[in-house]
C-alpha cells in the first residue's frame, strides 16, 4: 500500500530541499493573539499580477531522480479547506496589502505551491473534479451550470469511508446540500441554516456560523477519536462582496472582495488555533486552496466561470503536514492532485482511473520538482461554452469550443495572457498544439444528460 512508505510526519530534523527555511515544528501555525489581525485600512491600488517563473523550451526535461525512502509513521488526519473564490494574488505571493495573516502565517509554515491552478472556472466543474480525481467532462453530470452528479460518480471521501475512515465536513452554499451529489461519502454533512438559493450570488454572510459548525464538528469525540478526514467551504469572497465593521480597504470591488477575504481569514484563523489546541492536531494536516479565482476587469471580465484565463483558474495551494519542512514550489500544479495527495497522506489507496498524482513526494524531496502538464477543463453546459487549456512550463495554449480555435501564451514575458502567440511564433503553436492534442486523448468524455440546451453544441455531436 502507498501509504506504507510515505509519510515523513514527525521527523523534527527535516531539513528545508532548497536549504532556505527551518523545518517547521510540528505546533500548527501561530496563534491569533500572535498575529496582528485588526483591520488597516489602505489606499486603493492595483493588484501586482504575480510573477511567473523563467521562460524554458517546451520540450520536457527528464524527470528528477526518486526521493530517499522514508520513514513510515502514523497515519494522518486531513482537513480541506476550500475558499470560494479566492485569487492566486495572496500576501504571500506578493499582494501588497494584508488581506489575510493567518493564511499567510500557514503558508510560510507549509508547503506552498506558486503556479496552483483549479481544474475549471467555477464551482461546480472544479469542486467535482477536486473530489473525483478526474476532469469534469469525465463525469456522468446533468449538463446544466449547477451541474448535479449522482451517484454513480464516485468522489474520494466514498473511498476513506470505505477504508475507515470518519468523513465530515460543512458547507454554506445551498449548491452544496442535495443538488450537487457532493454529500456522498460523508458521514457527518452539514449546512449552514438559512442561506438562499439564490442561482446567481451568494446573498448572506456566513462565515461565523460556518465556524460555528465545524468547530461543533470537530469537537465531536464520535468525529476525531479515530482517524478522520473533514471539508469546509468558505463562501464569503464570492460576489456579492458585502462590508464588514471595521474592515475597509476603499471603494472599488477589489477593495470590497479584499475586506471578505480580511473577514474570512478572521475565521479561518479561529479555527486554526482550535486545531492547535486539540490533541490530535499534531497528526493533522492542512490543505488549503480554492474552487477558482476571480476577474477585476482582466480580459472585461468580472466575476469568474466561462473562460480559463489566468484570473478565474489560478489558485492558492498550501499543504501543511506536522514535521515537513516549509518551502515554496513553483512549478505549475493541479487540484486535480488534491484527491491522490489526500489519499495517501491517510494510507489509503488511489483508484487508476485518477487524473492527478500525489503530491506527497514532493513535499520532502530535495530534489528539484518535476515539470508536469495542467489542464484545464470547462465542458458546455447550459450556461459555457466549451473550453479546455493546458500549461507546460510557463507557456499556455487554450483551446475554445471543440478545438476548433487555439491562442498560445508565453505566462512568463506575458502574465496578463495580452498577447497571442499563434502568428508571431508558429513553431511554438504547432508544439504546444500537438502537446495539448496528444495530452486531451487521456480524457475520456462523458455526455452529460441534458444535450438539447447545451451552449454552442454542434449538430454532428453528440454533446
Amino acid at each position: 500500500m502507498r501509504g506504507a512508505r510515505i509519510l515523513p510526519l514527525l521527523l523534527a530534523a527535516c531539513a528545508a530541499p532548497f536549504g532556505r527555511v527551518a523545518p517547521v515544528k510540528p505546533a500548527l501555525v501561530p496563534t491569533a493573539a500572535q498575529l496582528d489581525t485588526t483591520p488597516k485600512p489602505a489606499r486603493v491600488q492595483e493588484a501586482s499580477p504575480t510573477q511567473a517563473a523563467s521562460a524554458a523550451a517546451v520540450t520536457s526535461v527528464p524527470p528528477p531522480a526518486p526521493a530517499p525512502p522514508i520513514v513510515a509513521a502514523p497515519k494522518l488526519n486531513v482537513i480541506l479547506i476550500t475558499v470560494d473564490a479566492l485569487r492566486a494574488d495572496m500576501p504571500w505571493q506578493g499582494y501588497p496589502r494584508d488581506i489575510a495573516p493567518n493564511l499567510t502565517a500557514l503558508a510560510n509554515a507549509s508547503v506552498s505551491y506558486s503556479r496552483a491552478y483549479s481544474v475549471s472556472s467555477y464551482t461546480a466543474m472544479s469542486i467535482a473534479a477536486l473530489l473525483s480525481g478526474r476532469y469534469p467532462a469525465e463525469l456522468e453530470r446533468s449538463g446544466y451550470f449547477f451541474s448535479a452528479y449522482p451517484d454513480e460518480v464516485t468522489f474520494f471521501p466514498e473511498l476513506l469511508r470505505q477504508a475507515g475512515v470518519r468523513t465530515v465536513g460543512a458547507h454554506a452554499h445551498f449548491y452544496f446540500d442535495t443538488k450537487s451529489g457532493f454529500r456522498q461519502g460523508f458521514d457527518d454533512y452539514r449546512i449552514v441554516a438559512g442561506i438562499s438559493d439564490d442561482r446567481t450570488t451568494a446573498r448572506e454572510i456566513t462565515s461565523p456560523q460556518h465556524l460555528a459548525l465545524a468547530l461543533d464538528i470537530l469537537g465531536n469525540p464520535v468525529n476525531t477519536a479515530g482517524q478522520f478526514f473533514s471539508w469546509f467551504h468558505f463562501i464569503d469572497p464570492h460576489d456579492l462582496y458585502l462590508a464588514h465593521p471595521g474592515i475597509a480597504f476603499g471603494g472599488k470591488p477589489r477593495d470590497h472582495y479584499d475586506g471578505e477575504v480580511f473577514f474570512t481569514d478572521q475565521h479561518l484563523g479561529k479555527l486554526f488555533e482550535f486545531i492547535r489546541s486539540q490533541p490530535w492536531g499534531e497528526r493533522t494536516a492542512i490543505i488549503v486552496t480554492a474552487d477558482h479565482g476571480e476577474a477585476f476587469g482582466e480580459h472585461r471580465m468580472v466575476r469568474h466561470g466561462f473562460e480559463l484565463w489566468e484570473p478565474l483558474t489560478r489558485v492558492p495551494l498550501i499543504i501543511h503536514v506536522p514535521g515537513v519542512a516549509a518551502k515554496r514550489v513553483d512549478v505549475p500544479r493541479s487540484d486535480i492532485d488534491l484527491a491522490p495527495t489526500i489519499l495517501e497522506l491517510m494510507g489509503v489507496p488511489s483508484p487508476s482511473n485518477f487524473q492527478g498524482k500525489s503530491l506527497v513526494g514532493e513535499l520532502t524531496a530535495t530534489t528539484a520538482p518535476e515539470l508536469r502538464d495542467v489542464i484545464l477543463d470547462l465542458p458546455r453546459t447550459s450556461d459555457s461554452y466549451r473550453r479546455r487549456a493546458l500549461v507546460h512550463d510557463t507557456y499556455k495554449i487554450i483551446a475554445y469550443d471543440d478545438d476548433y480555435r487555439f491562442e498560445v501564451y508565453d505566462l512568463a514575458k506575458d502574465p496578463g495572457e495580452k498577447r497571442d502567440l499563434r502568428k508571431v511564433n508558429p513553431e511554438l503553436y504547432e508544439t504546444m498544439k500537438a502537446r495539448y492534442l496528444e495530452h486531451i486523448k487521456t480524457i475520456h468524455e462523458v455526455c452529460p444528460k441534458m444535450r438539447n440546451r447545451l451552449k454552442g453544441k454542434r449538430r454532428e455531436k453528440p454533446c
